[in-house]
């Protein structure tokens, strides 16, 4: 069973999709690890400055950095699930061969536009790689972290999407 408890289907796209699935649960277990330190971070630095009057000099940048994690690399999983926001009217109102069509044709879209930002993000991880770029800030963590974790992201959502695609396309259309 995959995310949205339909069967996986045969052959090479079963393996795929199998393996799909068991890295977005890892993935969002990683998520949801990373949200959970990053209120424990933020809220340490709450503590911090006002109970203890200390500054604080890594929390606010661990924070962000825990949340893009977070962000980019639930990102596969919220897809598998079609849980992204979508306009739920079109389908009520379209034909079934219609809205096959028009959900190949969205996914498709988001695809590209995925692929870019993956791409995008790539090379802002080999910049920031190759550069050895770091915030600005007085503790100076490298930005390799956020920009490999945006590019993960948003690589596997892409391969998620294509999934879709192809399980689309491998069903006949509805007449």
């Amino acid at each position: 069973m995959n995310p949205a408890g339909e069967s996986a289907p045969e052959g090479a796209g079963g393996a795929f999709d199998t393996a799909l699935a068991a890295l977005n649960r890892i993935l969002m277990l990683a998520a949801g690890l990373a949200l959970l330190a990053g209120a424990v971070v933020l809220t340490e630095s709450v503590v911090v400055r006002y109970f203890l009057r200390q500054s604080t000099e890594w929390q606010d940048e661990t924070t962000v950095f825990l949340l893009v994690a977070a962000t980019f690399l639930s990102a596969p999983y919220v897809q598998s699930i079609r849980g992204h926001v979508g306009i739920e009217a079109l389908p009520e109102i379209l034909s079934p061969r219609v809205n096959y069509y028009r959900a190949i044709l969205v996914d498709a879209v988001s695809l590209a536009f995925c692929a870019f930002f993956a791409w995008k993000s790539w090379t802002l991880f080999q910049e920031a790689w190759s550069d050895d770029q770091h915030t600005a800030s007085s503790w100076g963590p490298p930005l390799t972290i956020p920009y490999g974790a945006m590019s993960a992201g948003m690589t596997i959502l892409c391969a998620q999407i294509l999934a879709q695609i192809a399980a689309a396309l491998g069903r006949s259309a509805p007449r």
